[in-house]
């Protein structure tokens, strides 16, 4: 069976569907992941095909508007300009899509930002289709959207999630009148696709852990949560000398990283991350990220991308920035957490760390300092109760995997 998943967004938003297509190639399917260039050596290295999304994230990360937004001083309008950025972004991929699955496919997956033209390019095609979301998108009473907003209670996070799938989500008009612009279908808006997707039970399979964030009554059929897709660790890959021979030469650092955080900020991100792992009298990984994090001395090292699974395991604590990918990474390690959430779904993420016990309460990134992450690292570090939960939480994501439910969704036969 030729399978198609188009994984848009950041190394955190690709990385799992590795560990998915993997799965499926074992069992026999023909699997493409559709993905930015920037991923097509990670892609490739799992033994999987690769097919090219036109654009750049890193290169829409650093826009001035994208930059303000995650530093949290861009405002509403700042907020609205990195919302056209992203419906831009999204409208670029429609023609990848189409020219992936011009190629041939008999089912095609799609993560959630994807889905947005994804799901009519199938539907056009013919191909059975269904989502794989690393993040919930659909309304509840159980936990508010994922967009940085507190929990409202049970009416106001339904009423905030059904706003997201309507009004908040209105500049995808755009890309869905380009996707189907293309193939020659009638006209569509968001809250349309959302109202025909539940009428279908159109399937969703949410590749985050039951554990951590269980599947909420009050969803419709169709949507599920099945646990993370475990990202593989590239062929032939080993650590480099130097960084094990700094993780041997005294006890388990601290790692910090921010992922695919892109402001321009790495200088002063260096400089606090050094300032506060020597005020909290441990020693330091510092992940660069895309950021560009660099600082070096005898107790902190800067290393590049390194797999989470190898890692984590040998840290003391995990100063990160609550993206999916990572949270999971971190949890699975054992090791305890210190949130530090930039936006997007990351404060979602940091908030369920928190209220599960699983770490300290989280430093938002638009107020972090070097006082405030040096006080974060040693409650991490000093309370064995947060160590205690994170390793039992550990030991529950270490039985779970999605792939599986994955397969057995293709078999039984996705919906178009």
């Amino acid at each position: 069976m030729r399978t198609l998943i188009v994984a848009a967004g950041s190394t955190g938003d690709v990385a799992p569907f590795t560990g998915l297509g993997t799965a499926l190639r074992e069992a026999g399917h023909e699997v493409t992941i559709v993905a930015y260039r920037t991923f097509e050596e990670m892609i490739t290295n799992a033994g999987l095909g690769f097919a090219p999304l036109p654009g750049d994230p890193l290169a829409r990360g650093d826009a001035e508007d994208a930059q303000r937004w995650q530093r949290g001083g861009g405002g509403v309008r700042g907020s609205i300009r990195l919302l056209k950025l992203t419906t831009e972004l999204t409208i670029e991929m429609n023609q990848g899509i189409i020219d992936a699955a011009a190629d041939g496919a008999d089912v095609m997956l799609f993560s959630q930002m994807a889905m947005i033209g994804g799901y009519h390019i199938a539907q056009a095609m013919g191909v059975p289709s269904m989502g794989t979301y690393l993040v919930p998108l659909h309304p509840t009473a159980a936990f508010p959207p994922p967009i940085g907003i507190p929990d409202l209670g049970a009416f106001g996070n339904r009423m905030a999630g059904r706003f997201l799938l309507g009004p908040g989500f209105t500049y995808f008009n755009k890309v869905i009148a380009d996707a189907r612009g293309k193939l020659g279908m009638p006209r569509m808006t968001v809250a349309e696709m959302f109202r025909e997707q539940a009428a279908k039970d159109w399937p969703v399979l949410h590749g985050y852990s039951p554990s951590l964030l269980p599947r909420p009554s009050d969803w419709r059929p169709g949507l599920q949560v099945v646990g993370n897709f475990w990202p593989v660790r590239p062929q032939g890959w080993q650590p480099p000398a130097r960084l094990t021979d700094f993780l041997a030469a005294g006890p388990p650092p601290v790692f910090v990283g921010f992922g695919s955080l892109a402001t321009g900020d790495g200088e002063r991100l260096s400089r606090l991350a050094r300032t506060a792992l020597r005020a909290a009298g441990v020693r330091g990984v510092v992940q660069s990220g895309w950021a560009g994090l660099s600082t070096e001395d005898d107790d902190i090292i800067t290393i590049g991308e390194t797999p989470h699974d190898w890692l984590f395991p040998q840290m003391a604590a995990i100063v990160h920035h609550c993206g999916a990918g990572t949270t999971a990474a971190a949890l699975r390690s054992g090791v305890p957490a210190v949130p530090v959430p930039v936006a997007g779904d990351q404060p979602f993420w940091a908030d369920r760390l928190a209220r599960s016990g699983l770490s300290p309460e989280p430093v938002p990134f638009k107020k972090i300092n070097a006082d405030g992450l040096t006080a974060a690292i040693r409650a991490a570090l000093a309370d064995p109760s947060y160590r205690n939960r994170t390793e039992t939480m550990a030991a529950r994501l270490r039985r779970e995997d999605g792939s599986p439910h994955v397969l057995a969704a293709i078999e039984a036969g996705p919906r178009a």
